[in-house]
């Protein structure tokens, strides 16, 4: 599900500034993770800027009134290449998916072109790395939900040629590619044979596979199929959310892991919290009534004040920045340091993102938590976009070898 996000924060620069009220050993580690972000190509797998500014736009080249991404908050927050997600509803399966994803692509352009001094697509790792030494924030872009292939293989080539490098097979409905791990109906029992061929023309062309939304069965016959590996681009982990399926099982991540593949933290706090999972489902039965009884859509100003009013009734309270280092410990612990990467849902999470990563600018108190915990700058390195980087460059070069085999 996709909601218009609340505003963000400012970047606390609190342990920059405030040494009078922080020892100095503090203020020294604030002052690292600060630094640390801004040394470092930071990637964010799945940020939902475009959807966003398709209901309501806004100047992103400025620090915009809402939402949780713009120039000035990733620059706060040392994020070099969020990956534009072109968000695609479940329902435009079949109902203009490909013309709702060339509008968003096109956006996604107009940034570059209205913008040259502060963002520039990027449709390779080497894109990223050069736009970084520019200075330039990188946008590569991902589709989220397959539906725009509308059942023809060469509509993937097309998409690559416009700058596609991942595909979400399906969103929150089974559809033409694949079933959904929010959709009980399993269409396919995983992937349909369609979604089989899908596979092996994305290792082709270098697309990456991303197996966020998808459900188990869908999963492992990636797994199986793939010959490149494979992101789970904005998903975080089941041992937290026991029944989420929308989350990666343990078994998953270890498949995922052997794959060579990267799980990419999502920082809803739905995907991070049980009980914030279980609050938030007796929240969200009385919001929909509310929708239909006042004829209202998520989004609206009267529903994300009815939300706000309900969570302060249920005392729901945000996890923190320290759960989101909880599930990259996790996967750490599980499959080692190589495996995991950021993928935030900006945009796309509403208002349930961490207390203390509300925003763009916000990065630096993660790298914060995991200092904190011992993680080497090296680690950090990884976490924050080497794996990611890592794994594109991999499904490159699997790609320029299936291409020389024809």
């Amino acid at each position: 599900m996709k909601r218009v996000a609340f505003a963000g924060f400012l970047l606390p620069l609190l342990l920059l500034f405030t040494g009078a009220q922080s020892s100095g050993q503090d203020v020294n580690r604030g002052n690292k993770a600060f630094r640390l972000a801004h040394e470092f190509i930071i990637v964010d797998g799945h940020v939902d800027i475009p959807y966003r500014l398709k209901n309501r736009y806004e100047d992103i080249s400025v620090r915009t009134p809402g939402g949780d991404f713009d120039y000035v908050r990733a620059r706060e927050g040392g994020l070099d290449a969020p990956f534009m997600s072109i968000y695609i509803p479940s329902e435009r399966e079949q109902n203009g998916a490909k013309a709702l994803a060339d509008t968003l692509i096109d956006m996604v352009y107009e940034f570059q072109r209205k913008w040259p001094d502060k963002f520039a697509v990027a449709a390779s790792v080497d894109d990223v790395r050069r736009n970084f030494k520019k200075g330039l924030i990188s946008l590569p872009m991902g589709m989220e939900n397959g539906a725009p292939l509308e059942g023809t293989l060469e509509n993937l080539k097309y998409f690559h040629e416009r700058g596609i490098r991942y595909i979400t097979l399906t969103h929150g409905k089974d559809n033409h590619i694949s079933d959904s791990s929010y959709d009980t109906t399993r269409t396919w029992k995983g992937l349909s044979p369609f979604g089989k061929k899908v596979v092996a023309e994305m290792n082709r062309l270098g697309i990456m596979i991303d197996v966020s939304h998808i459900s188990d069965d869908a999963f492992w016959q990636v797994i199986e199929l793939t010959r490149a590996p494979v992101i789970a681009s904005h998903s975080s982990c089941r041992a937290f959310t026991p029944g989420f399926e929308r989350n990666m099982s343990d078994d998953m991540i270890r498949a995922l892991a052997k794959n060579g593949g990267v799980i990419m933290i999502n920082y809803g706090s739905s995907f991070l919290s049980k009980e914030f999972r279980e609050k938030e489902d007796i929240i969200r039965t009385h919001v929909r009534r509310y929708m239909r009884e006042n004829q209202l859509s998520f989004g609206d100003a009267a529903v994300e004040a009815y939300f706000a009013t309900l969570k302060r009734e249920h005392n729901l309270q945000n996890a923190d920045v320290g759960v989101v280092a909880d599930h990259i410990d996790h996967v750490v612990k599980l499959v080692g340091i190589d495996h995991v990467g950021l993928g935030s849902d900006f945009d796309g999470v509403g208002p349930t993102l961490p207390r203390g990563l509300e925003d763009a600018s916000k990065i630096p108190n993660l790298i914060q938590a995991l200092l904190d915990r011992g993680y080497s700058d090296q680690d950090i390195r990884k976490i924050c976009g080497e794996n990611a980087l890592r794994v594109w460059s991999k499904v490159e070069e699997v790609s320029k070898r299936l291409m020389g085999m024809k």
